[in-house]
């Protein structure tokens, strides 16, 4: 039997936890292992219970959900998805910088919040157009400095092949999308994907886009 991944739910709204408690209820697969209703506690308790998926909101008493991510990703292997009402630049780039593995808003459909989890769980990463564009434009909006100029050290690391498929996650585009760009199976796309992650030795698909902004593989000017 398959063992269910296993979720904490952090949000400082009751109904908001209950409401996400009821729909991830449905997929059996999916269990619910504990809540929390601040930032600090959901840092106690994930150390408590090691999760696997924390949904972490972003705005709530004490240190906010961003800050726990830093700090729970800091000491644990777990996987943390943003949930919040306010899709802004800033919010993104922190969460993703912070490590989050997907930043979700609190609109999303039941089975899409089910499939966040399962996908987050399986060690992929959440990484939509929409949040990708954000991402883009929050490195074409920085003032360029000594500290920001590209040295692509890191991506040295891998091969062409390799760098043009982080090039194209860094686009947006999900791993079927990449496999027709370059005439190449989606396992193969994905195996190149799981390669460059841990040349890197970063966490997901989330930071390979970080750093392909930063080593400077992908041009953010519009």
């Amino acid at each position: 039997m398959t063992k269910p991944i296993t979720v904490l739910l952090a949000d400082d709204q009751h109904l908001v936890r209950a409401g996400f408690r009821s729909l991830l209820k449905r997929d059996k697969n999916i269990s619910i292992v504990g809540e929390a209703a601040t930032g600090d506690e959901a840092v106690r308790t994930a150390r408590q219970l090691h999760p696997d998926v924390i949904l972490m909101d972003i705005r709530m008493p004490g240190q906010d959900g961003i800050a726990a991510t830093r700090q729970i990703l800091a000491d644990l292997e777990t996987k943390v998805i943003i949930l919040t009402t306010f899709e802004t630049d800033e919010y993104v780039f922190a969460a993703l910088a912070a490590g989050a593995s997907g930043f979700l808003t609190k609109e999303i459909d039941p089975e899409g919040l089910r499939q966040a989890v399962r996908v987050v769980a399986a060690g992929d990463a959440l990484l939509s157009p929409s949040v990708t564009r954000r991402v883009v434009a929050q490195f074409a909006n920085r003032p360029v400095s000594a500290a920001a100029t590209p040295t692509r050290n890191r991506l040295a690391a891998l091969t062409d092949r390799e760098r043009e498929v982080v090039r194209l996650v860094a686009t947006g585009l999900s791993n079927d999308e990449i496999a027709r760009a370059l005439v190449i199976s989606p396992l193969t796309a994905k195996t190149h994907i799981t390669r460059a992650i841990t040349k890197l030795a970063v966490r997901d698909r989330v930071q390979l886009v970080i750093i392909a902004f930063e080593d400077g593989l992908v041009d953010p000017t519009p």
